[in-house]
């Protein structure tokens, strides 16, 4: 019974929101058949279809795992980029103070830019293929890297660094041994941010400038 319980108590709250959509999927289903004539694909339609891709099945000439490893590696670029550019930027923004007058208020206003907004400046530059892509991903994940990196380091506890230089701790190891550590919090959450922000962006960035071959 004990475990009855437990069992009950952790899957309810996964099968409730669960059956309320397929419920909505169903009935969008329906409406747009009867409504529309479109065959839009229920979800045991959706479910058959992808076993049989992950049985083999071709989808535009290539199989699921193809597709899928192809977006994983354009996510996982157009964020390493972000990361190396996002993390130095914020770093240097939050150390230096006349650097942080000039970058600040620009990253604010990339932050209010839309991921899919910068969709056609990205066809101007790469037109259609994998670096338009990438160049989309990154830079959506590229602000708020930058920005949590700049205002962790800009929000470290004054007293560590007074500390530090009654130590006699040089800038260097100041950055490393003092500043990092205490911005890090804030920089793993724009990481995690950013690593969302991408992957939200990646599948409609494919759909637009994509090269054929992704989720």
């Amino acid at each position: 019974m004990r475990i009855f319980s437990k069992l009950k108590t952790s899957l309810v709250p996964v099968l409730g929101p669960l059956g309320l959509i397929l419920a909505i999927w169903y009935g969008v289903s329906f409406a747009a058949e009867m409504n529309k004539g479109i065959d839009f694909p229920d979800p045991l339609e959706t479910a058959n279809r992808l076993l049989e891709l992950l049985r083999g099945s071709s989808l535009h000439d290539a199989s699921i795992y193809r597709h899928i490893s192809a977006s994983l590696l354009r996510w996982f670029k157009g964020f390493a980029i972000a990361v190396g550019g996002g993390v130095l930027l914020g770093l240097g923004a939050g150390w230096w103070r006349l650097m942080y007058m000039n970058v600040a208020p620009l990253l604010r206003i990339l932050q209010l830019i839309p991921g899919l907004a910068w969709i056609p400046v990205a066809l101007l530059l790469y037109g259609i293929g994998e670096e338009a892509t990438i160049f989309i991903l990154a830079i959506t994940a590229f602000t708020p890297i930058a920005i949590s990196t700049m205002d962790g380091v800009r929000q470290v506890d004054t007293g560590y660094i007074r500390a530090a230089r009654m130590l006699g701790t040089g800038r260097r190891a100041m950055f490393m041994h003092v500043l990092l550590p205490a911005a890090l919090p804030s920089m793993l959450t724009g990481l995690r941010i950013g690593l969302g922000n991408g992957w939200r962006v990646l599948l409609a960035a494919e759909m637009v400038v994509g090269t054929g071959t992704g989720l």
